[in-house]
């Protein structure tokens, strides 16, 4: 994540993992969840702010999630059923659980297919916020598996050249097992910004960079400014000439492997809920495990010894940067603004818990 989203050292309060991860189930469960679905839940919520995916982990999310689950959104129990299956594949109906939640479980039976046919593919209808999608793409690793995950659902994000929002910021996550590198994890919206890197922006009173926002009336803001109230994310690219109708395909192939593949659905349907897409692929099934996952770690020491062009001081690839944010913030714990902490008071004592250890 780019430095300029980060919370600036003199507004963070860093708060070691295990501490927040007490305090996060403690919250879940309070929701009426189950104690397997809290803590599945709060493990990805966890993975997100270790990873430094700020956008999806607590200092967003939790709040909202609470929100969501008094006003009726989520089911706290959901009763997830498999609606169509094959060796291969399966549909099913999340019942409106919580993503963060049933993905994960679904993704378990993905890896299982793929175990026994090579490739396990399942879409998922009524569901809710999937999280940090590349949680459930990662699930596949330490099966040697290739994992593969979407989400899609809502309107706040234009076509290119439209004048209104018919998509939304749709991620993608890839993960790919390597031997002693770390894993190769993309992690990408189909937007220029992930929408949740808006709300990081207004927290710390920051300005939104050109080409991530439009005006109200679909045009491109190009300038450093203000944000605005309304939050239209751009697709990934900002502009036709940088490349926009390539963030605008990946959202529209988004839509329909989470929506249309699982029942149908596009735009703002079913009252908000998102659909979801997860896919295993064994690596056994198309080449040897062991020379798969060396040839990895050629590739990627390939990539990450690139000279670096001025200004820069090395090369990365996707996943190698959250490999490094995850083992500083388990030794120095994780930085929160300060809001997000006084949010975090006011949230157990409202449900009568034990302040957040600082």
């Amino acid at each position: 994540m780019l430095e300029h989203f980060h919370v600036p050292e003199k507004d963070a309060v860093r708060i070691m993992p295990d501490a927040l991860r007490k305090t996060v189930n403690e919250l879940f469960l309070k929701m009426g969840m189950s104690k397997q679905d809290a803590w599945q839940a709060t493990d990805v919520l966890l993975l997100s702010d270790t990873r430094g995916v700020d956008t999806h982990g607590v200092s967003n999310m939790m709040r909202n999630y609470i929100r969501m689950f008094a006003e009726g959104f989520i089911n706290p129990t959901p009763n997830w059923k498999i609606t169509r299956e094959t060796p291969t594949t399966a549909n099913v109906d999340c019942d409106r659980g919580l993503g963060i939640a049933v993905i994960p479980q679904i993704m378990e039976l993905a890896i299982e297919k793929a175990r026994e046919t090579g490739i396990g593919a399942i879409t998922m209808s009524n569901g809710r916020h999937a999280g940090m999608i590349a949680y459930h793409a990662m699930m596949a690793l330490p099966h040697d598996m290739i994992g593969y995950s979407i989400t899609a659902g809502g309107q706040s994000m234009p076509p290119t050249f439209g004048a209104e929002p018919r998509l939304a910021p749709n991620p993608h996550a890839w993960a790919v097992p390597a031997d002693k590198e770390p894993p190769f994890v993309l992690d990408i919206s189909s937007s220029s910004v992930a929408a949740n890197k808006i709300a990081l922006l207004r927290r710390m009173k920051s300005k939104i960079l050109p080409g991530l926002i439009s005006d109200d009336k679909g045009t491109p803001i190009m300038d450093e400014r203000e944000i605005p109230e309304y939050t239209w994310i751009l697709p990934n690219g900002g502009t036709r000439e940088l490349g926009s109708h390539k963030g605008y395909g990946m959202s529209a192939v988004a839509q329909v492997f989470g929506g249309i593949l699982s029942n149908g659905a596009f735009g703002a349907y079913a009252g908000g809920a998102m659909s979801h897409f997860v896919a295993a692929y064994s690596i056994e099934a198309f080449t040897d495990v062991d020379r798969f996952k060396k040839s990895m770690d050629d590739f990627l020491k390939y990539l990450r010894e690139t000279p670096p062009a001025p200004g820069h001081d090395r090369v990365y690839y996707a996943g190698l940067p959250e490999h490094e944010e995850s083992n500083d913030r388990h030794e120095r714990g994780i930085p929160l603004h300060h809001e997000v902490v006084e949010w975090f008071d006011e949230a157990t004592a409202e449900f009568n818990l034990a302040p957040l250890e600082r």
